[in-house]
């Protein structure tokens, strides 16, 4: 593996916990080694303490110390994939499939122009828009962690659907459930007497949290003593104070900055709603984290965020930059309770069954296997089309690139929530004729009788 940073802990050590030999190469004064996994710590750049990826000229130098720290580091039997992460190490990746002979698999979290939403505002961000294209057309397999994710790799990147592989990203459940102490301590601290919605992740505008203070007076007219915790920092946070204070919400919303994981874990499990707004998520990873929590997740209907939260199964969905749909959304969980709670343990259900580390660490070295075996028809089928047609030129067209993006409908409540109801109400007319039974009260047919007389009404 090669990255920026290094790579989740959870992923590499479950991998290396699997038999695979992972070596990971990394900037110097990034992270520490995960269990069981070999860390590369490139070279510092002489006189340069700067831990930004604004400057290209920077990240090429730091790409030329990480090509020679993995080359020093291989093992005598060489490396046998390259996975990138990222754009960042695109030039060291392909540098070292060029010196090894191997394949690149990489993984994308996310596009420049989906950052933007759908423009590259500048030379730096056209400039990185044609790194990401460059690494996709290196890349023998390219990983996305969901289905919105791979149609903007295949529709910026011109990389062919069957190349792209969707691995979810994991997290540990075990992880973010909080104590219940601690639970209660984070809803005596930011809850009153009414309901808490939570926000977590970077304050910037494409988070959308504007909407979500935008929304909050509806939702308090119709759920009086409603409170709000936005935590998180960020450039929009200043604004997004200022905007609290104009629409007189400064009492009702708090801003409590970073927090440690295990604060967040134990607000996240108090709040009634976890509301993420984002106009863009590629990811949604912060949601994963939510469920696990045990939040309900009222979400806004795009990228990654449509894909995990399927729309009055494991969570509620509301059209995007519309707070009035965020009001409607956040109040009908709100307003019903067991239906809150019914979504929000199918949410976590999906969690512990589809993210765990287990089975992406398993996913994610099948498709290793896959770029070794894909490899050589790959390679020549790119040397075929150079010689016929040259070096491909990356156009890069004005206006918003992801201006076609697939849209998810939202749908209605209405019917989850009535099957929610009958459900909780057949199982509750179950577990009655279970005690009836075992206590000889239960006579035949007529518990049958009283409950249909029981539903007429």
């Amino acid at each position: 593996m090669i990255a920026w940073n290094v790579p989740s802990t959870s992923l590499s050590a479950a991998l290396a916990a699997a038999g695979h030999e992972i070596t990971v190469v990394t900037r110097a004064g990034s992270a520490p080694a995960p269990a069981g996994v070999r860390v590369v710590h490139a070279a510092a750049l002489s006189g340069d303490e700067s831990d930004t990826a604004d400057d290209l000229a920077h990240t090429i130098a730091v790409n030329h110390l990480l090509v020679e720290a993995a080359v020093a580091a291989a093992p005598p039997a060489g490396y046998e994939v390259i996975h990138a992460h990222g754009w960042l190490v695109t030039h060291a990746a392909v540098a070292l499939k060029e010196r090894f002979g191997i394949p690149v698999v990489a993984s994308l979290q996310a596009t420049e122009a989906g950052r933007h939403q759908g423009y590259l505002p500048g030379d730096t961000s056209r400039s990185v828009h044609s790194v990401e294209w460059w690494l996709g057309s290196e890349a023998c397999r390219v990983i996305v962690p969901t289905e919105y994710l791979r149609w903007e790799v295949q529709h910026l990147f011109d990389v062919p659907a069957e190349r792209v592989d969707v691995v979810p990203n994991g997290i540990d459940p075990d992880v973010w459930t909080a104590p219940p102490r601690a639970v209660l301590s984070a809803r005596l601290r930011f809850a009153g007497e009414g309901p808490l919605l939570a926000y977590a992740g970077r304050l910037v505008e494409e988070k959308g949290v504007q909407d979500l203070l935008a929304a909050l007076p509806a939702i308090r007219e119709r759920h009086p003593g409603t409170r709000a915790v936005v935590v998180g920092e960020g450039d929009y946070r200043g604004a997004l104070i200022e905007e609290a204070r104009r629409l007189k919400l400064h009492r009702a919303v708090s801003f409590p900055g970073r927090l440690d994981q295990l604060t967040l874990a134990a607000v996240l499990a108090a709040a009634d709603a976890f509301v993420m707004p984002a106009r863009y998520a590629p990811t949604g990873t912060v949601a994963l984290e939510a469920a696990a929590s045990g939040a309900a997740l009222v979400v806004a209907s795009t990228g990654g965020l449509a894909s995990i939260v399927e729309h009055g199964v494991t969570g509620v969905r509301f059209p995007v930059g519309e707070p009035d749909g965020l009001a409607e959304a956040v109040g009908a969980l709100l307003a019903d309770p067991l239906l809150a709670q019914t979504l929000a343990s199918r949410a976590r259900e999906m969690v512990r069954e589809r993210h765990s580390w287990h089975a992406i660490a398993a996913r994610t070295a099948a498709i290793y296997g896959t770029a070794v075996d894909e490899a050589p028809a790959f390679e020549a089928r790119r040397e075929a089309a150079l010689v016929a047609g040259g070096r491909p030129v990356v156009f890069v067209p004005a206006g918003n690139l992801l201006a076609d993006a697939p849209t998810v409908p939202v749908g209605s409540l209405a019917e989850a929530a009535e099957a929610v109801h009958e459900a909780a109400w057949q199982a509750g007319a179950s577990a009655a004729r279970e005690a009836l039974r075992d206590e000889g009260l239960l006579r035949t047919g007529q518990f049958d009788v009283v409950m249909a007389a029981v539903e007429r009404r």
